[in-house]
C-alpha cells in the first residue's frame, strides 16, 4: 500500500469516528441511547430470542408464549440496566471519596498550592472514579485550558449536586476571592453528616430484612426438625403413655 493510500484510509477511519461521535451526540440530544448501547442492547436482543426458541418448547402451556415473548425483551433491556447499575457504582464510589478530597484540598489551599497542583496530588495519590476524574481536569489544565473550562468538563463528566458545589466554590473563590479552605471543610463536613444518615437509614431498612429471613427460613427450618424428631421417637413416646 502507498503513503497516499495509507493516509487515505486514515482519514476515511477518522472521518467515521467523527461522524459516529456527532450521530451519538445527536441521539442523545433527542433522548435516544447511543450506537454503541442499540447495538449491545440488539445483539442481546438476539441472543435472547435463540435461548428463548430453544427453551420454550419446553415450557408448559401459555408459558412457553411467555418465555418466547420475554426473554427477548428482558434481554434488550439487560445492557441498559447493567450500564446504569455501574453508573450509580460509580457515583457512589466518588462521591464517598469527596470528603476526604476536600479536607486534602483545603490543606492545599491553606498552604498557598495552586489548585492544579491539589489535583494532581490528588489523583497521584488515590484510585477509582473521583481520582480519575481529577487526573483527567490536571492534564487539561497542565495543557494550558482555563480553570473555567475545566472545572465544565469536570461538572459535565460527573454530574451530581456535590461536585458542581465544589466547583462552584472553586469559582466563587477565584473571582470574588473568598477564603476557599473554609468552603471545602464545611462541604467535606455536610458530606459525612449526609453519608453517616444514609449508612443509618439502610441500617434500619436492614433491620425488617433480617427479621423476615429468619421468619421465613429459619423459624420453618427449626420447625421442621423439631418434627422429624418427635416422628422418630414417635414409638418410645407412644410407649411410654
Amino acid at each position: 500500500m502507498t503513503v497516499a493510500g495509507l493516509l487515505a484510509a486514515v482519514a476515511t477511519l477518522s472521518a467515521f469516528a467523527a461522524g459516529r461521535e456527532l450521530f451519538s451526540a445527536r441521539l442523545r440530544a433527542i433522548g435516544v441511547p447511543p450506537v454503541n448501547l442499540l447495538l449491545a442492547k440488539s445483539a442481546c436482543a438476539v441472543a435472547g430470542a435463540l435461548v428463548a426458541f430453544a427453551v420454550a418448547p419446553a415450557a408448559p402451556g401459555r408459558v412457553s408464549l411467555l418465555v418466547a415473548a420475554g426473554m427477548p425483551a428482558a434481554a434488550f433491556f439487560a445492557p441498559e440496566a447493567l450500564r446504569e447499575r455501574r453508573a450509580r457504582l460509580r457515583r457512589r464510589r466518588l462521591v464517598g471519596a469527596l470528603p476526604d478530597a476536600l479536607d486534602l484540598l483545603a490543606v492545599a489551599a491553606t498552604s498557598g498550592r495552586s489548585l492544579a497542583a491539589g489535583f494532581s496530588e490528588l489523583a497521584a495519590a488515590g484510585e477509582g472514579p473521583l481520582a480519575e476524574e481529577l487526573r483527567m481536569t490536571a492534564a487539561e489544565l497542565s495543557c494550558g485550558a482555563p480553570m473555567s473550562a475545566a472545572l465544565g468538563a469536570l461538572r459535565s463528566r460527573a454530574p451530581g449536586a456535590e461536585i458542581a458545589a465544589l466547583c462552584a466554590a472553586i469559582e466563587r473563590s477565584r473571582r470574588f476571592g473568598s477564603p476557599l479552605a473554609d468552603h471545602l471543610r464545611r462541604q467535606a463536613a455536610a458530606l459525612r453528616r449526609s453519608q453517616r444518615r444514609a449508612v443509618e437509614e439502610r441500617a434500619a431498612r436492614a433491620a425488617p430484612k433480617i427479621q423476615l429471613v429468619v421468619a421465613l427460613v429459619l423459624v420453618p427450618s427449626v420447625l421442621l426438625m423439631i418434627t422429624a424428631a418427635l416422628i422418630a421417637n414417635a414409638d418410645v413416646l407412644l410407649g411410654n403413655l
